[in-house]
């Protein structure tokens, strides 16, 4: 269907081909029957969707379920919520785990959000973005097995990977295994950025990795595992239920929308880009309709392109709300397989000398300090990204390690 349909071009095109030199009035029925049935082979397959893999790992057990509105299991019909498919299946759900914008995905980038209680389930609800960012020893005490199920978009301030780490490093700590359901990961055609120096470790960023990182929340998974990166290198009994027909370069088009500022695919794809924004004070189309789409400020120079942020889903006070922006539209850019820093050196040479734009927090969202510095003495995107190169070229031989797909 056409939520989930995604294909594996190389294997259409030599269909298509061969197709083309055999063509006939007569065997128009079956060549259809031959592109549907490679088109069906060629799906991916979720991990959540394989339930025939994990349902006999939850049975009689007691379960916690890390998830949010991306946790969907796809059938003919549309979608079932992971959690209201475990419960008609007779698997003993007793709470869920709920990361970043919260359980349903409403909720503002940092904003924290409360315990509460799923209405049409009654089971409670513990916010890993509140009191607590790491399930407790009490909030653990009565499971057996956790379920971890959360759609991430590969880059490394999306901050489902650190709720992921520390979920596996509490599991570890209780004795208690970790199952996760591996999800496709829309940006995973690319390794890019500037590695994360240590030093600047926080909840955006907590892991040396690379901006853009290139792998599955699976396979991110084996390798915090792997590396010794949680603390005190405890090992988590971690297990992955992989997808099937996939490989890291297979497009792969998001049916929900993973956290409120990221509502399409041209958004997914600029938000490695964009969302360095966050740690400046310029408007990267927070507040508008096309989040993560455009960026601006009231003091750029007069263009063709305005817009006026206002409250919305995931922006209950947005940058200059209220107030006109001039600014770009990458509306219609051609699709990135690489990182840019074209728009915020642009950003920067086009504000005012008198008006701030490095924020507090720029550095937690590089990773580095020395980024900053670089945009600041006017270093080209050339010159920087030829920075990173070595560090690059370690962590692809750190990842190789983990790839479950080729």
């Amino acid at each position: 269907m056409t939520f989930y349909n995604f294909k594996n071009t190389v294997l259409l095109f030599v269909f298509v081909m061969i197709s083309c030199g055999s063509k006939s009035k007569n065997n128009t029925s079956s060549d259809n029957e031959i592109q549907n049935q490679v088109q069906k082979d060629t799906t991916i397959i979720l991990g959540a969707n394989q339930t025939e893999k994990y349902l006999s790992l939850l049975n009689g057990k007691h379960v916690a379920v890390v998830a949010n509105q991306t946790s969907v299991i796809f059938n003919e019909k549309g979608y079932t919520h992971l959690v209201d498919s475990l419960i008609s299946l007779k698997v003993d759900v007793k709470k869920i785990f709920s990361p970043e914008h919260g359980f349903r995905g409403k909720g503002d980038a940092g904003e924290l959000i409360d315990d509460s209680k799923d209405t049409k389930t009654g089971l409670p609800i513990i916010s890993l973005h509140g009191k607590n960012r790491k399930p407790t020893k009490k909030q653990l005490e009565d499971i057996d097995i956790v379920l971890f199920d959360i759609q991430d978009v590969g880059v490394r301030f999306y901050t489902y990977l650190s709720t992921m780490h520390y979920v596996m490093e509490a599991s570890a700590e209780a004795n208690i295994p970790l199952i996760v359901l591996d999800r496709p990961n829309p940006n995973a055609n690319y390794i890019d950025g500037p590695v994360l120096d240590l030093a600047f470790k926080s909840f955006v960023g907590m892991h040396p990795v690379p901006l853009v990182y290139g792998m599955t929340i699976g396979e991110y998974a084996k390798m915090i595992n792997g590396e010794g990166w949680l603390e005190n290198n405890v090992l988590c009994d971690l297990t992955v239920i992989t997808l099937k027909n996939y490989i890291h370069v297979s497009p792969y088009s998001l049916p929900i929308k993973p956290s409120p500022n990221l509502p399409n695919d041209k958004a997914i794809n600029l938000y490695p880009s964009l969302d360095l924004f966050r740690g400046t004070t310029i408007n990267a189309g927070r507040g508008t309709n096309y989040q993560l789409q455009c960026y601006g400020a009231p003091f750029f120079p007069k263009s063709d392109f305005s817009y006026t942020p206002e409250s919305n889903e995931g922006a209950k006070h947005p940058r200059f709300e209220g107030k006109l922006c001039y600014g770009v539209d990458l509306r219609n850019e051609p699709t990135l397989d690489h990182l840019t820093l074209k728009y915020i050196i642009d950003a920067f040479n086009k504000t005012p000398k008198e008006e701030t734009f490095f924020g507090s927090t720029f550095t937690a969202h590089a990773g580095n300090e020395i980024l900053q510095k670089q945009i600041e003495s006017g270093m080209t995107e050339y010159e920087i990204k030829a920075t990173w190169q070595e560090d690059l070229e370690n962590f692809k031989k750190i990842r190789a390690k983990y790839l479950l797909y080729p």
